[in-house]
Formats: structure tokens, C-alpha cells, sequence
């Protein structure tokens, strides 16, 4: 004879895992809760000054692990990742960008390289986002500085010992915010929303 509360008990723990794994693709975990994925789109801002607060090595790895799922062309993956926290190594990359002098005030950058594939540029800044929202559902704040063109991307390469054949996407500083900035205004759906045509 079956036993029903058993298979009721199966189909609610079945359920619950379910319920379970949806929420990590709606919400980021953080600790103890949530943050709506959408709270954390909303809320990312370019932020430039952080404060002297040191960024523990799992926070990182939550960060990278965010970015190695970001999608690529035939799953290619072609991306690398260096954190630098040493501020001798963070004053040179000031120091050679042009519009990055405040990463010498940062805890943390990140830089983003990629293999130079046909698709490098669109899968490393899939990427650097998947960092960007990932940061600010965890607390902290970051700015995009571009790499990909710039006069000094392949200084900061040898800087950074990466290999000739990798091209620096962009530089990702970041630390836990030390100013009171909102996100700017940006323009509203109904204006950039176009269906079937433009």
C-alpha cells in the first residue's frame, strides 16, 4: 500500500528546493538575506572615493565567481582576473591612467583581461557588469574604468605580467563607499523601449 504522507512529504521537499534555487536567480545572497537583483541594478553608482576599510579575500572570490558566469560567444570563457590590493602596485596604475587617479585611494581594483579572441570585448564587459551589480548587492562601491583602446592598456598588462596575447577589458576599483552620491538619472523606459521597429 503506498504511503501518501510520504509522497506528500517528497513533493513539498522537491518544491522547496525548487522555491529554494529560484531565489538565487531573482536575489543575490548575502549572509543571513537577500537583495533583489533589481534593487542592486538600480542602486549601482559610479563611486570614487571609499573608505580605508580592507575587503575580506571571500568577498572577492564572491565577486570573480559572479564574473566567471557572465556569458561568452560558444562559452569561450576568455577572461582573467587580478586583484590588487598592494598600493605601490595600485599608485603605478594610477599613475599611467588618465581618468583612474583615485584607484590609488582604493582598497581593491580589479582588472579584467581577456584572451584576444573575436568576441573579447563583448564577453569581458559581460563580465566586468556581472562584477559591477554583484559589488553593490555586497555593500561596496565601484567605477568602470575603461581599458579596451586606451593608450595605457598595454603598459598596465606588463605591468601586471599578464601574457601579449590578452587585452586588458577594464579596471574595476572599489571599496566600501566614503561619499553620500545617488545614482544618476538615467533615461526612462518609454524612451528607449521600441517594439518590432525603432
Amino acid at each position: 500500500m503506498v504511503d501518501c504522507n510520504n509522497y506528500l512529504h517528497f513533493y513539498k521537499l522537491k518544491f522547496s528546493i525548487i522555491a529554494s534555487r529560484s531565489q538565487y536567480i531573482y536575489n543575490i545572497k548575502i549572509g543571513d538575506f537577500f537583495m533583489d537583483t533589481f534593487e542592486a541594478i538600480e542602486n549601482r553608482r559610479s563611486v570614487r572615493k571609499y573608505k580605508q576599510k580592507t575587503i575580506p579575500k571571500e568577498i572577492i572570490e564572491k565577486l570573480i565567481n559572479a564574473a566567471r558566469l557572465a556569458p561568452s560567444a560558444i562559452n569561450i570563457q576568455p577572461w582573467e582576473f587580478i586583484a590588487i590590493t598592494n598600493t605601490e602596485t595600485l599608485n603605478k596604475i594610477a599613475d599611467i591612467t588618465d581618468h583612474g587617479k583615485f584607484i590609488a585611494n582604493a582598497p581593491l581594483c580589479i582588472a579584467i583581461f581577456c584572451r584576444d579572441t573575436k568576441y573579447y570585448l563583448e564577453d569581458g564587459t559581460a563580465a566586468v557588469e556581472n562584477i559591477l551589480i554583484a559589488a553593490t548587492a555586497l555593500g561596496l562601491g565601484t567605477c568602470w574604468v575603461a581599458g579596451d583602446k586606451k593608450i595605457y592598456a598595454d603598459e598596465i598588462r606588463e605591468l601586471l605580467s599578464v601574457p601579449i596575447d590578452h587585452k586588458l577589458v577594464a579596471l574595476v576599483p572599489m571599496g566600501y563607499p566614503d561619499d553620500d552620491s545617488i545614482p544618476k538619472s538615467k533615461r526612462e523606459v518609454i524612451d528607449v523601449l521600441h517594439f518590432e521597429k525603432f
